[in-house]
């Protein structure tokens, strides 16, 4: 079974098209995501500082959290060209966030736009994303299905399925 959001892409994507997955933050993550991003901002590692800062413990990296994204546009093959965030609540580590993108529009040249909601365990919002960049046209997207008629070799998450409905 090919992953559903790549299919969906694969079928033609179409303007209030939306997708919901989640994810689980750990702190090894965090600590790996300042590594590669070298963001040692003291409110990801030090107590003391998330504390005067008002948080009641170490936060993820926003950015992690927002690169929920990069799941949605990997699996459609989406280019992208802009995102704009709002972090509005902090994300701690063990939280589940359910990210949910929805196409808002497709013009013909395949430039669109969507925006996006992270949602945290407790129905909390702690983001929300705009989005701008390229969907494949069709010669991109014949190629994303001979790839899901090889069995996807290079996609982790062709196996992967998404229960969660808008």
């Amino acid at each position: 079974m090919a992953n559903p959001i790549r299919l969906k892409a694969i079928d033609g994507l179409k303007p209030g098209d939306s997708f919901i997955y989640q994810r689980r933050f750990t702190k090894k993550e965090t600590l790996l995501f300042g590594d590669m991003t070298r963001d040692y901002n003291p409110v990801h590692y030090d107590e003391r500082w998330t504390k005067e800062k008002g948080f009641k413990e170490l936060i993820c990296h926003g950015l992690l959290v927002g690169s929920m994204l990069c799941e949605f546009g990997g699996q459609v093959g989406w280019l992208a060209t802009g995102m704009n965030f709002k972090f509005i609540y902090p994300v701690y580590f063990g939280d589940t966030i359910q990210c949910s993108v929805t196409i808002t529009k497709i013009q013909k040249n395949s430039r669109a736009e969507a925006e996006a909601v992270f949602i945290n365990q407790d129905k909390i919002q702690v983001c929300s994303a705009h989005m701008t960049g390229r969907l494949p046209m069709e010669k991109e997207k014949a190629i994303l299905r001979t790839m899901v008629q090889e069995g996807d070799p290079t996609n982790q998450l062709a196996e992967e399925s998404y229960p969660l409905k808008p």
